[in-house]
């Protein structure tokens, strides 16, 4: 069996990889030419080089797959294109699942977010049937994935799309090379950039527990159904105070009011286009997502597929550990 995974390079799609290959799997990995390497370099699988606005290339790595793992997104909180955002995640999404129709794939597993489900301001934790819509996603990133899943849904129950969704909420571990921005988050706390924090929580899981759901998402899962790929539910606060203490630092102090908070992420933006950054200070988009607490349910992977995340402290601590050992504090 061929499994082609998108995404390969970064760090979700490089811990899918890895479980694949352990579970048994001959993987082919689809790549842009200009895609960092580190995370795959010694593993034996095989290279397709496309890329997912290229539809003949991925007609080209779909070829002999039977299976297919689409774990590729453009993952930033800000851009200052975001029309290359919605042409990578939503297009491109679109493009790889026609393509695996045509190729025959048997199996598909399309890795969404958390990002594209309801939450609740306060209350439970949201689950895969907690209402959404376009409205309620804030910014591009949140966006697009909305846009990318509803697409892989309408392919499902029109063209009979072979594919499960799984919803991961916040990784963090090894192998986070960007880094992401819940890894940013880590690292400026361990180098003592992190002064204050805002009264918001998230829901942090190990990258491998991930990689696990989606194995067992392709082997249990139901086609059309989607599951959420969580941990455990944490205030920002204690986060951040788990770190900082993992790190040899002192954790954050000063809570900072989201509207005093928000004219410094517009600023920092602006400043950020100006000046050409990769990324600003602060991002609208962050700041506007802590006005609820991104808590989750994975109940549901936990009985139709027996997932079973490990605490998160041990995420946190993997994730401290990795960036120590490669030198990235």
């Amino acid at each position: 069996m061929t499994t082609l995974v998108t995404g390969a390079s970064g760090f979700v799609g490089s811990a899918i990889v890895r479980r694949l290959l352990q579970a048994g799997h001959e993987v082919r990995v689809l790549l842009r030419e200009n895609s960092r390497r580190d995370n795959i370099n010694q593993l034996p699988v095989e290279v397709a080089t496309g890329d997912l606005t290229n539809a003949a290339s991925l007609r080209r790595a779909l070829t002999g797959c039977s299976a297919l793992f689409h774990a590729a997104a453009d993952y930033r909180l800000w851009t200052p294109d975001p029309d290359v955002m919605y042409r990578a995640n939503v297009d491109g999404s679109r493009n790889l699942m026609l393509a695996a129709i045509d190729a025959g794939v048997s199996r598909i597993v399309y890795t969404s977010s958390v990002a594209t489900l309801g939450s609740h301001a306060d209350g439970p934790p949201a689950d895969e049937h907690t209402p959404s819509g376009l409205h309620d996603m804030v910014g591009h990133y949140k966006r697009s994935k909305f846009l990318a899943e509803e697409s892989v849904r309408h392919l499902v129950s029109e063209q009979g799309l072979p594919a499960v969704i799984v919803n991961p909420a916040g990784p963090v571990g090894p192998r986070d090379i960007r880094p992401t921005p819940t890894g940013q988050m880590v690292l400026d706390t361990m180098r003592g950039r992190m002064p204050g924090y805002m009264d918001t929580g998230l829901n942090i899981v190990h990258v491998d527990d991930v990689a696990e759901g989606h194995l067992l998402a392709f082997e249990h899962g139901r086609v059309g159904e989607r599951y959420i790929l969580g941990g455990e539910n944490l205030p920002l606060l204690d986060i951040l105070t788990r770190v900082a203490k993992l790190a040899g630092r002192k954790p954050p102090r000063i809570r900072m009011p989201y509207y005093g908070v928000l004219p410094l992420a517009w600023l920092s933006e602006v400043a950020a286009r100006i000046s050409g950054a990769a990324q600003p200070l602060i991002a609208v988009e962050g700041v506007r997502m802590t006005r609820k607490r991104m808590y989750f349910s994975s109940d549901k992977a936990r009985r139709e597929l027996g997932y079973a995340p490990r605490p998160a402290q041990e995420a946190l601590a993997d994730a401290v550990a990795w960036f120590r050992q490669h030198n990235v504090t």
